[in-house]
């Protein structure tokens, strides 16, 4: 969580641009059928893999289809995330930052720290914007969207700002350089699959790097290479903001 949200400082992942895909592409993928037929797409080898039974599920008294989509939005959505934090994470352990302060109070961005103790030096205060600007961004997808996508609407997708209830307005952070607007679909479908990959492949780095900062010796070929973080990665304040539970 620390290091996802860091990257939102530190990273950039243009180079895993999401590919927009359209509602009937997106719809074909809501039954374990299609999910199979996806799985094969993405990694012929292994194709099809779901020991814990997720594509069975029913969450929350919803149906099979509504579950899928709500598992397949999360994949992506973790993906991406991961794709910012593994970019970002080898941004900031190469002491690249941002040109100006990291803070208002002109708190410079801090050299010479790994990036989970660029994070911890962060003020509390730094970081609870952070956070309500991402809960923000979700709140945004959930309501903005013409259709949900646990009722077949687009995976991934992530609705233009209107105008009308956003200073600015028409900022649509899902293709802001408008390079999808003449893909066809099978280059939109295509490039979903490498996405999703790219996802897949960021949330093994991530995790590699977090292993390795962790515990010594756990990742043999980053050992001498990430170094080791004495903090907490799922503590993301100074002080808890719950402290009498």
């Amino acid at each position: 969580m620390k290091l996802a949200t860091l990257s939102l400082l530190f990273g950039s992942a243009a180079a895993f641009a999401p590919s927009k895909v359209s509602q009937s592409t997106t719809a074909l993928h809501e039954t374990q059928g299609d999910l199979k037929e996806l799985a094969a797409k993405l990694n012929p080898a292994i194709k099809f893999f779901d020991p814990l039974g997720l594509s069975d599920a029913n969450f929350w008294g919803k149906s099979k289809e509504e579950t899928i989509g709500f598992i397949r939005e999360a994949e992506v959505k973790h993906g991406r995330i991961a794709m910012f934090a593994f970019v970002g994470y080898l941004a900031n352990a190469n002491g690249i930052t941002f040109p100006w302060s990291m803070q208002l109070d002109g708190t410079p961005f801090p050299q010479g720290l790994s990036p989970p103790e660029a994070w911890d030096a962060i003020s509390d205060s730094g970081k609870l914007q952070i956070f309500l600007f991402v809960g923000f961004l979700e709140f945004w997808r959930e309501i903005a969207s013409d259709t949900h996508y646990m009722k077949g609407g687009k995976i991934g997708y992530f609705p233009a700002f209107d105008s009308k209830y956003i200073p600015g307005g028409a900022l649509d952070l899902y293709d802001p350089f408008g390079f999808n607007k003449n893909r066809s679909e099978e280059a939109k479908a295509a490039g979903l699959v490498k996405e999703i990959n790219n996802g897949r492949l960021a949330m093994l780095g991530i995790f590699g790097f977090l292993s390795a900062a962790k515990i010594d010796g756990s990742v043999p070929s980053l050992t001498g290479i990430i170094p080791h973080y004495d903090g907490e990665f799922m503590a993301p304040f100074t002080t808890s903001i719950f402290p009498h539970v």
